[in-house]
């Protein structure tokens, strides 16, 4: 697996010897001095040409940084797009297009959030960067939930925690660890730790996709709890994980809710967790839940 200095020269080495590619900007985590970084991380370049169509019409460069184990190709618009990983563990995004974007994005006064994560600019043949905004590195810091948000996530989860509930009672496992490991745990417990960490951090955090690193910002016993909500393939361990979700997710969304002045729906928890609990004990034979 290569280093960064010696990934970085090379690609350079090669596109300073072509003249059509005129512009190169590594953008993403390797080009954000907040973020955390390891020899797994992604190179993320952004090849920006004369024309683009010859520069694509043969991918046979790709080549020449290593050993290809697979490539993606895709197209949207005018970008070209190849996603690379070589035997030597090296993984890079490719996006391609036309160098008039640059001269685009040297126009704007704000700057997208891709950009404004971070980006370096790594060659500039033509001097067209310059008027670039640098980037603030801002653009995914956990932002405060409005009231609305705050309700809606509060009111889902529970909501949704029933068809864990009865799903569990059916004996219906891949349906229960879909709502529980997929809506639940994504859509509604994943906000609610974002947002814990905005208060804990003053709203100056990016945790990163899908809890990446929430293990780097949680205290050790909110850890501890989060990884008590994950289970198996049991039914019974099932029905313990959905209880210590439950308990995790009332535990920060109360505090989040205080701190930002939200009100916090005690008594439609209490009225849920009573039919959780009844779900539970009801006889796998029951022909009535009262």
């Amino acid at each position: 697996m290569k280093q960064e200095q010696e990934m970085i020269g090379q690609l350079l080495d090669w596109a300073r010897k072509n003249n059509n590619i005129r512009t190169v900007l590594m953008t993403s985590s390797r080009a954000n001095p907040h973020a955390f970084t390891d020899l797994f991380t992604d190179y993320d370049f952004e090849i920006f040409v004369n024309d683009l169509n010859a520069f694509t019409e043969d991918d046979g460069w790709l080549e020449q940084f290593g050993q290809l184990i697979k490539k993606v190709v895709l197209e949207d618009g005018n970008w070209r797009t190849r996603l690379v990983l070589y035997e030597d563990g090296t993984k890079i995004d490719f996006q391609i297009t036309a160098n008039d974007f640059v001269k685009h994005l040297a126009s704007l006064s704000e700057l997208p959030e891709g950009y404004d994560n971070g980006y370096k600019v790594l060659l500039d043949k033509d001097g067209i960067t310059n008027g670039i905004q640098a980037p603030s590195y801002k653009a995914y810091i956990t932002k405060k939930p409005s009231a609305e948000q705050f309700e809606d996530i509060v009111n889902s989860f529970w909501g949704d925690s029933a068809y864990v509930a009865n799903s569990l009672w059916r004996d219906e496992l891949y349906f229960a660890k879909y709502m529980l490991d997929n809506i639940i745990r994504f859509h509604y417990l994943q906000p609610v730790i974002e947002w814990h960490l905005g208060v804990k951090h003053e709203w100056s955090v990016n945790p990163n996709k899908f809890g990446r690193w929430f293990k780097r910002y949680l205290d050790t016993e909110t850890w501890a709890e989060l990884e008590g909500t994950y289970a198996g393939a049991g039914i019974e361990e099932n029905w313990e994980a959905l209880f210590q979700t439950a308990d995790l997710f009332s535990r920060l969304s109360q505090e989040v809710g205080k701190s930002l002045g939200y009100e916090y729906p005690m008594e439609y928890e209490r009225k849920m967790w009573t039919y959780l609990l009844k779900v539970k004990k009801l006889p796998q034979d029951a022909k009535s839940f009262t």
